[in-house]
């Protein structure tokens, strides 16, 4: 599922650089969540990461198959958490909300595709399980960093066409940053 075939790398190339990606990410990940439900989607996440940037990198395009499951994932840790501690999950369920519809509206102005926008609602339901801060973080350093990208696209030489910018792997990075400056990553 995660190494669908691909003309340009091998199954056995890409399993050697994802397989590594997605165990470092996954510890990142323990960390930052513990031990708790949600950790079943940062799990998902985090073996799915490299795929979703090689796909969008190289595709413009983050599959369904990829992207769609997280809601699942979120679902069962939502679901779970909620049972276990007796509470609403109603952080994670507006971060995912609100990263979803601004992205949405991106998309409705041709700045945004719609992979991006299915996976910001998974993306910011995970963030918004560590709290407040990683919530905003992540999408902010996502942006940022995107932005850094785009000027950089700019500025370099080109045949004199438009630059896309698959955006995926820069919500990626913001979410793993966001991950990442949980206190309780580091």
């Amino acid at each position: 599922m995660f190494f669908a075939a691909a003309p340009t790398q091998s199954l056995l190339v890409r399993a050697a650089w994802q397989v590594p990606l997605a165990i470092g990410l996954a510890a990142l990940a323990v960390l930052a969540a513990g031990i708790r439900p949600e950790l079943v989607l940062f799990l998902y996440i985090a073996a799915v990461t490299g795929e979703m940037c090689r796909a969008d990198l190289s595709e413009h395009r983050l599959p369904n198959t990829l992207v769609v499951p997280g809601y699942g994932f979120a679902a069962v840790g939502l679901l779970w958490r909620s049972v276990a501690s007796g509470t609403p999950p109603w952080l994670p369920l507006a971060s995912g909300a609100a990263l979803f519809g601004f992205l949405l509206v991106l998309n409705l102005a041709d700045g945004m595709g719609m992979g991006d926008v299915k996976l910001g609602g998974v993306l910011g339901i995970a963030l918004g399980t560590l709290g407040i801060v990683p919530s905003i973080a992540g999408p902010v350093l996502g942006f940022v960093a995107g932005g850094v990208a785009g000027v950089a696209a700019l500025l370099l030489p080109s045949a004199g066409t438009l630059r896309r910018i698959p955006f995926g792997p820069f919500l990626l990075f913001g979410f793993w940053a966001g991950v990442a400056l949980d206190p309780a990553a580091l």
